[in-house]
């Protein structure tokens, strides 16, 4: 198996869910609520972007997740909740390049065109998981990505592969 990255850990980084709360007042009102609504899955980003002012950055990107729901349930809902999370922050590894982030509403356009993932054995999604994802190509309007799953003792777990369309939205007028 690859090794897992050399990256701080999860403790000492910021929540994601913190970011947000801290720039609520620079959030359009449409969206404030949706994304200040608490969510099941905690992230916390290793190499976070500026949600406003993001610039050009390699498209590796790390997170690390977990969700609390997942304590004690059975192995095959472990596996549909890793599902579920695989699909958060993957596509946002074809942006970085282009200096984007999705907060930035009116500015790219997207959809997930296909998703699929590759589970390699048990795992206790109610610990810290690292999310390691790179996009190796964008271009056509489209990103291909690609990430891998490690638990918190370097065992991948999981792998991932998706084909996302971006578009630029034209502004109107």
């Amino acid at each position: 198996q690859h090794t897992m990255p050399d990256v701080p850990g999860p403790e000492g980084l910021d929540s994601r869910a913190g970011r947000l709360h801290a720039v609520a007042d620079r959030l359009p009102e449409a969206m404030r609520a949706d994304f200040l609504r608490p969510g099941p899955i905690e992230i916390r980003e290793v190499d976070p972007l500026d949600l406003f002012e993001p610039v050009r950055a390699d498209d590796r990107n790390h997170i690390w997740f977990r969700m609390a729901g997942a304590v004690g349930r059975p192995a095959q809902v472990q596996h549909i909740l890793l599902a579920y999370a695989s699909d958060m922050a993957l596509l946002g590894s074809s942006l970085r390049p282009h200096g984007l982030t999705w907060f930035r509403r009116g500015e790219v356009m997207k959809a997930s065109l296909d998703h699929a993932l590759w589970l390699h054995g048990p795992l206790n999604f109610a610990n810290w998981h690292l999310y390691t994802m790179d996009a190796p190509f964008t271009g056509g309007a489209r990103g291909f990505n690609r990430g891998s799953i490690f638990d918190a003792q370097g065992r991948l777990v999981a792998s991932v592969a998706q084909e996302g369309l971006m578009r630029p939205v034209k502004p109107r007028g």
